[in-house]
């Protein structure tokens, strides 16, 4: 059934402001994580092994997060929900800035990351409620400004870094102060869509979750799977590529210009997918070309020794992300029945946790004993193993799937 697109709704967070407080949050974020397993290895000497556990704690916790955020945006309130999560953030994060030495650390971070899984979670769910546009529309733009953050937040970091870590603690909670008050004032109008949801329902009766079809569940469960497979390897990039690149004599402040390089491709990607959106046949195909250009990334960092070639690896890198990773949260709203969006959108954030999770840790471990070069050669193998499940599986359901546009 085809939904027309353009109407105003008085039930609707206007994109704007979901626009400015993903901007906000993601780089008070990109504050963080990428200066992690640095300054816990040159400054606090810890191994990478314990550094691994300590970004599986922080992965750990947005997977309970998400699940949680996802289940109760179908059955609650989202509003009180999301400034709960906002402000906790920025708390934690004032925290961080007075506190953040060994193991204290440790415990700001996981609570971070509970916190990123819920609100992130909670984002995603109440974007699947915008009428105005398109889901495929509403996700790249949120996918853009995601990444216009990291823009911003990496090429700052590298930079404050060397000043003062505790400023970047201290403008990374203000930033989700921000967000916070962003939140308050714009984010009310999600009020009047959750009562419209119970007014769906017979009185006196909770919202129950519709199932998925059976097709669906397949396809989605396959997306997941190859979403957690390919963050496990991703993560790597975020964590113990900055130690490689460091120990090959390459300066912190480039590795941090890598992310900056990845987020500004993002953006412009994101921007040509919005000027000509027919650049895939669908989704599907744009999943499957994003998915080949991260296994062939980490192929070319097999021969990567100098920034030239890293950078080189980065930029197929991120043209992977910029069309998989949008495109799949996309789909899965498509394939969701209204009554149970919140539920998928949380699966599809605890699928990404879990490859965030065990990433650092299953790279730091194959690095430890065998070397970077062999764990570059898995991880290309084990991503296009992927792309082998994914293309017999949509063949076989695609004509039964069941979309929920």
């Amino acid at each position: 059934m085809k939904k027309a697109h353009g109407k105003i709704q008085t039930d609707e967070i206007k994109l704007i402001w979901l626009i400015v407080g993903e901007l906000a949050t993601w780089i008070g974020a990109s504050f963080i994580w990428p200066l992690t397993s640095v300054y816990l290895n040159k400054q606090m000497h810890i191994s990478l092994s314990i550094i691994g556990v300590v970004l599986f704690c922080n992965c750990a916790g947005n997977i309970v997060a998400s699940i949680i955020a996802g289940r109760l945006y179908d059955k609650f309130n989202p509003y009180p929900l999301i400034l709960w999560g906002l402000g906790l953030d920025a708390a934690v994060l004032f925290l961080m800035a007075a506190f953040h030495g060994w193991p204290e650390y440790w415990v700001w971070l996981t609570l971070t990351g509970f916190l990123g899984g819920w609100n992130g979670t909670l984002i995603n769910s109440v974007a699947t409620s915008l009428k105005k546009y398109p889901g495929r529309y509403v996700f790249n733009v949120l996918y853009f400004s995601q990444n216009l953050g990291v823009v911003t937040g990496t090429l700052i970091v590298g930079y404050l870094y060397d000043f003062s870590i505790t400023l970047l603690f201290v403008i990374a909670a203000l930033l989700f102060v921000i967000a916070f008050v962003n939140a308050l004032f714009n984010y009310r109008p999600i009020i009047a869509f959750h009562k419209e949801r119970l007014g769906m329902v017979k009185s006196g009766k909770k919202p129950k979750a519709e199932p998925m079809p059976k097709r669906n569940f397949i396809m989605t469960m396959v997306f997941f799977t190859t979403l957690g497979v390919t963050w496990l390897m991703y993560m790597n990039w975020e964590s113990n590529l900055s130690v490689y690149m460091v120990s090959l004599g390459i300066p912190f402040h480039l590795y941090s210009l890598l992310w900056t390089l990845n987020a500004g491709v993002i953006v412009i990607m994101q921007g040509i997918l919005a000027r000509f959106p027919n650049i895939f046949k669908n989704l599907f195909h744009q999943i499957i070309f994003g998915i080949c250009m991260f296994s062939l990334s980490f192929v070319t960092l097999v021969f990567a020794k100098d920034f030239g070639h890293f950078a080189l690896s980065m930029f197929i890198l991120t043209l992977g992300e910029s069309t998989a990773f949008p495109a799949i949260p996309a789909y899965v709203n498509d394939l969701s029945p209204l009554t149970s969006k919140g539920k998928y959108q949380g699966a599809n954030m605890v699928a990404s946790g879990i490859g965030r999770a065990f990433g650092p840790l299953f790279g730091g471990l194959i690095i430890d004993r065998a070397g970077y070069i062999p764990f570059f050669w898995v991880a290309a193998i084990v991503i296009a193993l992927m792309i082998v499940v994914m293309i017999p599986t949509y063949m076989r359901s695609y004509k039964d799937l069941t979309l929920y546009k």
